[in-house]
């Protein structure tokens, strides 16, 4: 536990200077660009990364799952089995690429269909969207959370956030309009890029050799279940809400769209700091074996007292910071901001339970809970916008984060494994420890 929260304040505090400097390129991009503007600026993005996400395994998950395998110790993790992973992770990225790509001239070639932009943006769109595929980190992040170097990859993911600041003022005085800020975005995509593998090669430098897709699943018969799970869990949970903004732009205009971003940026912070928990949490729960459940039952509590904070200063603070940095247009998303806030914490309690059920091998039942509500979500997300405009987007949002962690707990409580480990905290019941 000690260690959990020394890793999760490392995340945290690279999250915290995330912020600081999104604030910066916040307040620069909707002042330079305007409300329409900077819609156009939000769709490219959303559109990259959802292209991105939907292709991207989570492969960070698979190094830490089988490199922590073998005869290794947490702390100097089996060399042979780190190579197999890392040499599966890679193999699973460039497939990701080939995969993006294909589906990224695809969607830009349809896209003036049903997305709101104007025709001289639609190269830009694919050109950021190969740029975000060939950006692709999960490996170097994998390699670095096997081995607890939180500190290290929080000191390489600062320079995204800097990089995109410092972009954002080179585009606001040289190149005010949506181009100059999606380059700034792509730089900071290809920075953070180089430094998290800089930083992973220092500690497991990756043999070629070990490419494959097939030596892990000999290995491990169901790898393959549990890697498509995961993926699938992934998408929806980094590119679920990129897609909700790409529709809220189909459905009701750039305008609409770039109104939702900003306040779904201000008020869905929480979001981000879910996945920081859950990121550092599942390391932890795939070593923890029989003590999973008490780790995760604490920082779900942790999680509840956060949330309910941060939904507070976002009521108390969210006309202030529109206010100040955003035009006056913006200030008409006040109420979207605060009910994404609700919905943020929401995810942020959800966030130990996801964890536990994929740290317990159940990475297809996490996928079902997940993609559901947002099905749903999606489904009524056209009507929620004809009753309320950004306000009721934000309210499909709000129920699908809600549906999603009400089937995680019945997931869990209906879980054999946790079960035993309940009975035997209440000592019911003398079982041996669960395997995860």
């Amino acid at each position: 536990m000690k260690r959990l929260l020394s890793n999760i304040g490392w995340l945290l505090g690279g999250r915290g200077f995330n912020a600081v400097m999104s604030l910066v390129y916040l307040y620069l991009a909707t002042n330079a660009l305007g409300l329409e503007g900077f819609g156009h600026f939000a769709l490219i993005i959303a559109l990259g990364q959802a292209i991105t996400g939907f292709a991207n395994f989570q492969t960070w998950q698979f190094i830490v799952r089988w490199g922590a395998s073998g005869e290794g110790t947490p702390d100097a993790p089996d060399p042979s089995a780190v190579r197999d992973a890392t040499g599966f992770a890679m193999a699973l990225d460039m497939l990701s690429v080939v995969i993006g790509i294909i589906a990224s001239g695809i969607v830009v070639l349809t896209a003036p269909g049903w997305l709101a932009l104007p025709p001289e943006l639609y190269p830009l769109t694919f050109g950021y969207c190969v740029v975000s595929l060939l950006s692709i980190r999960t490996t170097p992040t994998g390699l670095l959370r096997l081995r607890f170097k939180y500190a290290t990859a929080t000191f390489a993911e600062a320079v995204q956030p800097a990089i995109r600041a410092a972009g954002a003022i080179l585009a606001v005085l040289f190149m005010p309009n949506v181009m100059g800020f999606v380059i700034a975005w792509a730089a900071s995509e290809v920075a953070v890029a180089i430094a998290l593998w800089i930083a992973a090669i220092q500690e497991d430098r990756p043999d070629p050799r070990a490419l494959s897709l097939w030596r892990i699943p000999a290995k491990y018969p169901d790898a393959w279940g549990f890697v498509w799970s995961t993926n699938m869990s992934g998408s929806l949970s980094i590119a679920g809400k990129q897609v909700i903004i790409l529709l809220v732009g189909t459905f009701g205009g750039a305008a609409l769209a770039g109104g939702f971003r900003v306040a779904a940026q201000l008020g869905q912070a929480l979001v981000s700091l879910a996945q920081t928990v859950s990121k550092a949490l599942f390391p932890e729960l795939v070593h923890a074996k029989a003590g999973a459940l008490e780790m995760a039952r604490r920082m779900a509590n942790i999680a509840l007292v956060a949330g309910v904070l941060a939904v507070v200063v976002a009521v108390l603070g969210g006309r202030w910071a529109l206010a100040t940095l955003t035009q006056a247009d913006f200030s008409a998303f006040y109420w979207a901001m605060v009910i994404l806030s609700i919905a943020g914490a929401v995810e942020l309690i959800g966030a130990s339970l996801e964890s536990l059920l994929v740290s317990a091998g159940r990475a297809g039942t996490a996928f079902i809970v997940r993609a559901v509500p947002m099905a749903l979500a999606l489904i009524l997300l056209d009507a929620a916008i004809d009753w309320n405009g950004a306000k009721g987007a934000a309210f499909a949002v709000l129920g699908s984060s809600s549906l999603a962690v009400v089937g995680f707990y019945v997931a869990i409580l209906n879980l054999s494994e946790i079960r035993i480990e309940v009975d035997e905290a209440e000592g019911d019941v003398k079982a041996p420890p669960p395997t995860i």
